[in-house]
């Protein structure tokens, strides 16, 4: 039922996205021929940021997953980002390790200056157990993420965010369970 809802509104929201112009993009400044412009300057459309996640104990958990977004309006931005996971669980009986890793490409849409909406699509490469061989495989596991968040903004090009996502594909080769939390942080230039 969740999942239907989801989709629901995605089918419903995506398209409004996609489709939404915000005429007053940049405030609007005057520039030596009189002109006005309402461009939004290259260097101020890129952000930086990601996530960090860390656990230490029986299970050791590092995730590094850093991004790059491009503002398309003030309202609308996109962009690309990498993830390295590395776990490891060990107790007295069993030890195990792996290294997790792939790609993103996500979408935001601000509703107002704190609360956005999100979209992804990551590609991770991680290793699965086949009881058929007794041994461990690699895969490529698709995941699309829906979801929304809030940013504490620090400044006009800076803040932290944190992320509620829900994995479409929750299966039981995926490495998340629903709902997904995640807290980052962006850095404009």
């Amino acid at each position: 039922m969740i999942k239907k809802s989801i989709l629901y509104f995605l089918l419903f929201c995506f398209p409004i996205t996609l489709l939404a112009q915000n005429d007053t993009i940049a405030p609007i400044k005057e520039n030596k021929s009189k002109f006005k412009s309402d461009k939004i300057p290259f260097k101020d459309r890129i952000y930086f940021g990601g996530n960090l996640g860390l656990q230490f104990g029986t299970q050791t958990y590092i995730d590094i997953s850093p991004l790059v977004g491009y503002k398309l309006t003030e309202t609308v931005s996109t962009g690309v980002g990498i993830t390295y996971i590395y776990y490891k669980y060990k107790d007295s009986y069993y030890t195990y390790s792996t290294s997790i890793y792939g790609s993103r490409v996500f979408a935001r849409y601000l509703f107002t200056n704190n609360l956005f909406a999100h979209a992804e699509v990551e590609l991770l490469n991680m290793e699965l157990f086949d009881v058929n061989i007794n041994d461990y495989y690699r895969k490529n596991i698709i995941s699309p993420f829906v979801g929304g968040g809030y940013i504490q903004r620090f400044s006009n090009n800076a803040g932290l965010y944190l992320l509620l996502l829900f994995n479409l594909n929750d299966s039981a080769e995926s490495p998340y369970t629903n709902p997904i939390i995640r807290i980052g942080f962006n850095l404009g230039i």
